[in-house]
């Protein structure tokens, strides 16, 4: 098991969070934290950068949904980038790639369109 370390940081397009290590029932908790402690505001986009995930159970992607919920209220949007495989396996099952803006790495979902 792996601890989680989420690292933020600002880019031009807005909040990115760097999760590392394993987002699962004992961490989930510490990604809703995170995530409720930012700013966000309408037009501005959260990052959540998976490229570290090293394990994600169903409490992980619960914990996922929640940001997307969060930004959603807030007025902003919303990727993920470098979604490893074993997790964008679980979202295309569940259908949450087609609710996720979904990137290849953190430069591609945060240079402004």
């Amino acid at each position: 098991m792996s601890p989680l370390t989420i690292t933020s940081r600002e880019a031009a397009t807005g909040p990115v969070l760097e999760i590392t290590g394993d987002l699962d029932y004992a961490t989930a908790p510490e990604l809703r934290k995170a995530v409720g402690q930012l700013t966000l505001s309408p037009g501005r986009l959260l990052v959540l950068d998976l490229a570290a995930l090293e394990f994600c159970d169903s409490s992980g992607i619960t914990a996922l949904v929640g940001a997307l919920n969060r930004a959603t209220e807030q007025g902003a949007g919303i990727a993920l980038a470098a979604v490893p495989a074993n997790t964008n396996r679980i979202l295309r099952i569940v259908g949450l790639d087609r609710v996720f803006t979904i990137h290849p790495d953190t430069v591609t979902a945060t240079t402004p369109s």
